[in-house]
């Protein structure tokens, strides 16, 4: 009888201390109101606008005719993502799209934190601000802006050639854009000029929050401004570098559309048909909505997987990972 009294006391005394936590966590809850009520509104517009269009998806199975409900169209299994696969354009696109994107990973990660560890080393304030400001204000203009901007100082007449052309470097101008094998280099440098700035503000806050007394004590040992780089402000800042290599080798497959969108022309078709580009010729140009899911979709378990690489590697390697 006493035992089974002090386990009921037991259940008793464990039963008012959930209900205490959960008055408490009501009362929280409560006093959190308006908080909460943002954050489920946040949380509704994802569902409605990220979730829901995903039954989408199912249509790369289906011949999907747009006149019908997804619901009538027949199942057709794997055969989209198999033509995609045998398309003679396959090989091109796929060359163009990593190309092009490995090459932006390769010179366009290192730079902004090359940039920002140097931009952190200038002693004059209005000197730093200046450049910081001029570097990242491409950032705010769109492609559509800088596509027009691009295509008039690489046309025949434009600035880069009088410039080659002056120093000697060419003798009859060049139609940049009308070239394929410029193209590449052409969207590299002009994304790198565009995003470094803005890239690089990132880094500098993280540099920010580094601590003086570690370049005091490296000071004191000796270290120079290159020293002091390499052993205090890199190792300080590596979680950050880690975070955003992870998110930049998921988004490996994407050649930034806008860009290509607006300098790409019938000449230089085959150094600038990457999968954004065919994707979208082949939904809203041809019309065949299937065969373009299938391809998206492609794409995106593709970068599902290199998210999930990167994320595993910087975890083992440096114990930063997203998850």
């Amino acid at each position: 009888m006493k035992i089974r009294h002090e386990a009921q006391s037991a259940a008793a005394l464990a039963a008012s201390t959930r209900a205490a936590k959960r008055s408490r966590w009501f009362r929280k809850l409560y006093g959190q109101r308006h908080v909460q009520v943002m954050a489920l509104l946040g949380i509704l517009w994802m569902i409605i606008f990220n979730y829901v269009p995903m039954y989408g998806i199912i249509i790369a199975f289906k011949e999907f005719n747009i006149v019908k409900p997804i619901s009538a169209a027949p199942w057709v299994g794997w055969s989209h993502f198999q033509e995609f696969f045998q398309d003679e354009s396959f090989v091109n696109v796929m060359r163009n799209t990593l190309g092009i994107s490995l090459i932006k990973l390769a010179i366009g990660f290192p730079l902004p934190i090359i940039f920002a560890l140097f931009l952190n080393e200038v002693r004059s304030v209005l000197f730093k601000r200046s450049v910081q400001t001029i570097s990242y204000l491409p950032h705010f203009l769109s492609w559509v802006i800088l596509g027009g901007i691009l295509t008039t100082w690489l046309s025949d007449v434009g600035i880069v050639n009088h410039v080659l052309m002056a120093l000697n470097v060419i003798k009859e101008p060049i139609s940049y854009l009308a070239e394929p094998d410029y193209f590449w280099g052409i969207i590299i440098t002009s994304d790198i000029w565009k995003e470094l700035g803005w890239s690089a503000i990132i880094y500098l806050a993280a540099i920010s929050s580094v601590s003086p007394e570690m370049y005091e004590a490296a000071t004191i040992d000796g270290a120079g401004r290159f020293q002091k780089m390499w052993y205090v402000t890199l190792p300080s800042i590596k979680a950050t570098i880690s975070i955003l290599f992870i998110l930049a080798v998921s988004g490996v497959l994407n050649s930034n559309f806008d860009q290509i969108l607006v300098l790409r022309n019938a000449l230089n078709e085959s150094a600038s048909n990457v999968i954004d580009m065919f994707v979208y010729q082949t939904g809203m140009q041809q019309g065949r909505y299937s065969y373009a899911t299938a391809v998206g979709l492609f794409k995106s378990v593709i970068a599902l997987i290199l998210l999930l690489i990167a994320n595993r590697v910087t975890k083992k390697i440096n114990n930063t990972s997203l998850f």
